[in-house]
């Protein structure tokens, strides 16, 4: 039960009841060329609007995107047999997190869609310097790079494609945006909001493509950079498609996580309990910033599992179209088979699970549901605390000491965020500038702000979205030096 295809038609697959919910057909590769040079030809017109009226279609566009997700009067979009869904509705049914839930992802793509446009104009104008001498004039602009083809995950399709999407059109490029296979319509949604909003149809472009078609684009001439959001194998193959295209194209790469937690004696045990069974559940634990792994300070560590794990029995696994579920379906019956899968052997190697099956009888083989597990008695030689999960499972692992926390949060190919939970800042601050992540959380977990760089080290790739820094990857530097009086 996923998105499938063929070498013609692509096909989203309900996780939570196996239908089919939506068809896309593949283009042709002529009709890819044709898309591409529409984009640029879009772009040259484009790049001529000012920074001005370029920003005002941004505010307009929040502005229609506001109207359509309005939870009270919401727009809805008809589904033939299916019936009208709103596009909360849409995105459940693509992807399988509970109704109510998804309400929460337009309300952080709207706070992240305004803080962009509102940094725009710093961001983008010219910088100017006050010291020329007579003369002489110098200024640094920041130009667009042209084509940027955006390719965008399934677990938070929304969130991730604002980071980039809106931004790249703010400062002058032309967008490709290739949704996933299994949320196709959230990137045509996307589409009609910034086309009415006055962004020129051709400008902003969605392609969905098979794997080949995809690596087509990339290598394209047209393309200038590409911005990727997915799996580590994912990200290689695009990096390895891009180097072996003509030229040096760029490449932005958000990819995987291991993100850990430590929790300190001092930490307040109520909250930190609460904050990281959602950090570590919500969405089915299908995040990217999801927290994976918990390390506990040993005089607490008893007390903290006993809490941790009353709390996830309060998760009411379910059909993610009843008001009532709490967690829904993971996006397939091979994600789900490859999660019990990592569970299973990190209890025949020492694991200890500590939530009955039985509690949830609808998480059966063969289907996309999964039990909320909590693993104990976990250590480095399981997948369990080393790989990518991004399922309902966490482990909790004794330490002893800052220094034992800090080794193993360390010990990982991944970088993308990690917390810690303590009462002391001082504490933390001299913790944090030892943890090798894009992000550190005091207190909290699985959390962005769009004020804050976006970014990940290691296997958790390389760029950043969002912030102030979030235009420049979609921009480059352009320097010019006036000699003005020649006489």
């Amino acid at each position: 039960m996923s998105s499938s295809f063929d070498l013609h038609v692509q096909t989203t697959i309900s996780p939570h009841n196996g239908q089919a919910y939506h068809v896309e057909t593949y283009p042709v590769f002529s009709d890819l060329d044709r898309t591409l040079e529409s984009a640029a030809q879009s772009q040259k017109g484009w790049i001529k609007t000012t920074l001005d009226e370029r920003i005002a279609k941004g505010r307009k566009f929040i502005e229609n995107f506001s109207a359509l997700a309005n939870r009270e009067a919401p727009v809805t979009y008809d589904h033939g047999p299916l019936g009208r869904h709103n596009l909360a509705e849409e995105l459940c049914n693509q992807m399988g997190r509970p109704t109510d839930q998804c309400w929460g992802e337009f309300r952080g793509f709207l706070q992240r869609a305004t803080y962009m446009v509102d940094v725009a104009e710093s961001c983008l104008s010219d910088i100017t310097f006050s010291d020329n001498q007579p003369g002489f004039n110098r200024s640094i602009k920041r130009v667009p790079l042209g084509v940027i083809f955006v390719i965008a995950p399934w677990n938070y399709p929304y969130l991730v494609m604002i980071n980039s999407v809106l931004p790249a059109l703010i400062a002058g490029n032309a967008v490709i945006l290739k949704p996933s296979p299994q949320t196709p319509l959230t990137a045509v949604r996307f589409k009609e909001a910034l086309n009415n909003a006055g962004f020129p149809t051709d400008l902003i472009q969605v392609v969905h493509l098979s794997p080949p078609l995809t690596r087509y684009v990339v290598q394209h001439k047209l393309v200038d950079f590409v911005v990727f959001t997915g799996s580590v194998a994912g990200g290689k193959a695009i990096e390895t498609a891009a180097v072996a295209a003509d030229g040096f194209k760029g490449v932005g790469l958000e990819l995987g996580g291991k993100d850990p937690a430590y929790v300190r004696a001092d930490a307040d045990m109520q909250d930190a309990v609460i904050q990281l069974v959602d950090g570590a559940m919500y969405n089915a634990g299908q995040s990217c910033c999801a927290v994976e792994r918990i390390y506990v300070h040993e005089s607490v560590y008893d007390n903290f599992v006993d809490e941790y794990v009353n709390e996830t029995k309060k998760l009411i696994l379910g059909d993610p179209t009843h008001k009532q579920t709490t967690i829904g379906p993971v996006i397939s019956i091979a994600s789900a088979e490859r999660i019990r899968q990592q569970v299973s052997s990190a209890v025949q190697t020492g694991a200890k699970a500590l939530i009955p099956e039985n509690l949830y009888p609808n998480a059966e083989p063969g289907t996309a549901f999964v039990v909320p597990q909590v693993l104990v008695d976990v250590n480095h030689t399981m997948d369990v605390m080393k790989e990518e999960t991004f399922g309902p499972i966490i482990g909790i692992q004794k330490v002893s000491s800052d220094a034992e926390a800090i080794e193993l949060m360390n010990d990982s190919e991944y970088g993308l965020t990690a917390s810690i939970w303590t009462k002391s800042f001082d504490d933390f601050s001299a913790l944090a500038d030892q943890v090798q992540a894009g992000t550190i959380f005091l207190n909290r977990c699985d959390s962005l702000d769009p004020a804050l760089a976006w970014t990940g080290i290691k296997n958790s790739g390389r760029g950043v979205s969002l912030s102030k820094f979030g235009y420049d990857q979609l921009t480059r530097a352009k320097s010019i030096n006036m000699r003005i009086n020649t006489a």
